[in-house]
């Protein structure tokens, strides 16, 4: 006795048509192999994309302007999920980024957005995903050392210190950009 599969053609055409869609996908690499990565999948014809930031690097006898990655350990590529083992073969990947082995697609006006930021070759860097409600510590200002949860109030990023044992919080207006997380 066979068993018949229940898909009808439309539906596997259907299915094909999904995995031959371009998006983008964010690519770990080997440590300091992001260009590698980038290089190599450019040979192979496809679109890759590997944001950098000018830093000036000093040794003992030069100074000299060298380009990092933004994203270092990550590069991003325009491909469709039929290619995904030519991109995961590529010398230097460790693997595509996503959830329970499925690649996550990222929206094409994040990429976009990372590369203009590029294009204007204005000083940029990396920062840390600041999220409310996440432990931060304040590295500079007048609160320089503190460490609390930050949180978003009529428009303003507040550092909410807390009490525990007495269950009472304090609230103070903070710049985002004076917070870091507490595990980078």
């Amino acid at each position: 006795m066979t068993q018949q599969s229940s898909a009808t053609p439309q539906s596997l055409i259907t299915s094909h048509q999904s995995l031959s869609v371009l998006r983008w996908y964010a690519l770990y690499t080997r440590p300091r192999h992001e260009k590698a990565v980038a290089e190599q999948l450019a040979k192979r014809e496809m679109e890759a994309f590997l944001p950098v930031r000018e830093v000036l690097s000093r040794w003992k006898d030069r100074r000299k302007l060298v380009q990092l990655p933004l994203f270092p350990g990550y590069v991003f590529v325009h491909t469709s999920l039929v290619q995904k083992r030519q991109v995961v073969s590529t010398d230097g990947v460790v693997c595509m980024v996503g959830f329970q082995g499925t690649p996550a697609p990222i929206p094409d006006d994040q990429i976009e957005a990372v590369r203009e930021i590029c294009l204007t070759k204005l000083p940029c860097d990396p920062y840390p995903y600041l999220t409310e409600g996440r432990w931060v510590r304040v590295v500079r200002g007048p609160l320089g050392g503190l460490s609390g949860i930050l949180v978003r109030r009529k428009g303003k990023h507040r550092l909410v210190v807390s009490i525990d044992i007495l269950q009472q919080s304090v609230a103070v207006e903070i710049d985002a950009d004076s917070a870091v997380p507490l595990d980078w």
